[in-house]
């Protein structure tokens, strides 16, 4: 079942939440043209994705980055349209028989009337995509509410915060933040975080599941 995420009267992104064996969101995007629609991350548990679309027109299909668990409905989604599956130009390791299309950092693309941004945020992966639409940005797995998202090594979590620090925090204080799993949070309070984690020390070594307050 979805639920309206954020919506200003021409963008409207609903959410299709916690689905799948790891808990992923899934976003269907549309502009004032209600009947086309861009659905966002592929997780398992698809078949709730394509009930909330309904009848809609799916004009693409985009996923924010390669890890697995974003590609798990891939098929389903597959098996009930043809649209065009975008991702990050930059990503690695990616099934070439999905045929999917390269999104590059400045791409835009008319969904329904409105217009979807795409930024190039690479540190969790080195394709890392989000998309801007209108008051929103979902970020895949690069922001979360509270910290960033799991890296590998100290230079990916550097590159992530870069990625943040040059694209997301430059919008709007009060833009909302969507992300791949869990909850919400603001462009405002996620800087405001971020300020308390850069003025501390911290081992050169930091990696993996970090958080601005804690860590």
């Amino acid at each position: 079942m979805a639920e309206r995420a954020y919506g200003d009267g021409r963008y409207l992104v609903e959410v299709v939440a916690n689905i799948g064996s790891y808990g992923n969101n899934a976003y269907i995007l549309s502009g004032p043209n209600r009947g086309a629609v861009t659905i966002v991350d592929a997780p398992e548990g698809a078949e709730a994705i394509l009930e909330a679309v309904g009848r809609r027109k799916i004009e693409r299909i985009v996923v924010t980055h390669g890890h697995f668990d974003h590609w798990l409905g891939f098929d389903v989604l597959r098996a009930a349209t043809d649209a065009p599956v975008f991702a990050g130009a930059e990503e690695v390791d990616l099934d070439a028989s999905k045929q999917i299309l390269p999104a590059a950092h400045g791409d835009t693309f008319d969904v329904g009337g409105a217009t979807v941004r795409v930024l190039h945020t690479p540190g969790h992966t080195p394709g890392s995509i989000c998309l801007h639409f209108g008051g929103a940005v979902l970020t895949g797995d690069t922001l979360f509410p509270g910290g960033p998202g799991r890296t590998r090594s100290n230079e990916a979590l550097q590159q992530e915060i870069a990625s943040i620090r040059q694209h997301l925090f430059t919008m709007q204080p009060d833009t909302l933040v969507l992300p791949g799993h869990g909850g919400t949070t603001t462009i405002a309070q996620a800087a405001e975080e971020y300020a308390a984690f850069a003025a501390k020390p911290h081992p050169s070594d930091l990696a993996g599941d970090v958080l601005w307050l804690e860590s």
